[in-house]
């Protein structure tokens, strides 16, 4: 893959919206969602991310409702949906919306996956079959993070979607994946400049991953300790991982994700006090800041 054009790149642009909200399964939602998404295309979001062990059907609301915004699954769990299932429904909604739908997959975590069992190898597997049902290789990305899956995200997909990062994680992504495949981070953010409010925000939504090794154990590898894990993740850890302060901050450290060579960034609005939904007004103020 590392050696072709990727086409992908341009179209999912500089910045996305990484969200929850926009995964909804309750159905009475799905128009608010395809006007959220409407809202995103116009405001230069160049994708959409579908946070949680999304499916393609998840898709649909935001592809029926723009033109040429990008939706992806991050992630769709390799466990929860078997590879025929999903090449199934990677034909519909590519069908219905060619070009615009890529499929984020990703091993997820022994803890939240009953079936997890040799992940890398049951993660060739699987790409093997979606060969097989003709899903192209290009067309998809890996939620990778160690150096072996971000190799296969290189050569078995369009690159790479890695959670819970830093700038320097992406340095060594970059390299790892050559300058073809396409690197877009997810990296969140908290509009709120007093310190106590952001980081009590940050380790609400935290709390979850410092159970799951997948992240920990890359943490690790990238300098922090076991004492940046106790009481809700240490004030280096969390600021590390969010963004929070006045515009300029903010703006800073998203750019230091392209600086270190990320495509794409992918971003996770965290409102303080809510955990879900379609912060709009927040993307807003987050597409300004990104513009200036």
């Amino acid at each position: 893959m590392s050696d072709t054009p990727n086409p992908l790149k341009e179209s999912v642009g500089r910045y996305g919206i990484w969200s929850h909200g926009l995964r909804a399964e309750d159905p009475s939602l799905r128009g608010e969602i395809g006007e959220a998404a409407a809202e995103l295309e116009e405001l230069g979001y160049g994708a959409a991310w579908l946070g949680g062990s999304s499916a393609a059907r998840h898709a649909v609301p935001l592809l029926e409702t723009t033109s040429a915004l990008t939706v992806g699954t991050s992630i769709q769990s390799i466990w929860q949906y078997g590879a025929a299932e999903s090449a199934a429904a990677f034909a519909e909604v590519d069908t219905a919306h060619p070009g615009r739908f890529v499929l984020g997959l990703g091993i997820s975590h022994a803890k939240l996956a009953d079936q997890y069992r040799r992940p890398y190898s049951a993660l060739v597997a699987y790409l093997d079959a979606l060969d097989e049902a003709g899903v192209p290789a290009h067309r998809r990305v890996l939620a990778a993070l160690g150096p072996k899956t971000l190799d296969l995200a290189g050569t078995r997909a369009a690159g790479a979607i890695p959670y819970l990062v830093t700038p320097e994680h992406t340095a060594q992504a970059r390299e790892i994946l050559g300058a073809g495949a396409l690197l877009a981070p997810e990296f969140k953010v908290v509009l709120e400049t007093d310190p106590n409010r952001a980081r009590t925000a940050a380790r609400d939504t935290l709390a979850m991953y410092l159970a799951l090794p997948n992240y920990t154990n890359t943490w690790l590898r990238l300098g922090f300790t076991e004492d940046d894990f106790k009481d809700g993740g240490s004030d280096r850890l969390i600021d590390t991982f969010f963004a929070w302060g006045d515009d300029s901050t903010i703006r800073a450290r998203v750019d230091a994700f392209h600086a270190a060579g990320a495509d794409h960034v992918a971003l996770q609005l965290i409102t303080p006090g809510s955990r879900e939904g379609l912060p709009r007004e927040g993307w807003r103020r987050l597409a300004s800041l990104l513009a200036a």
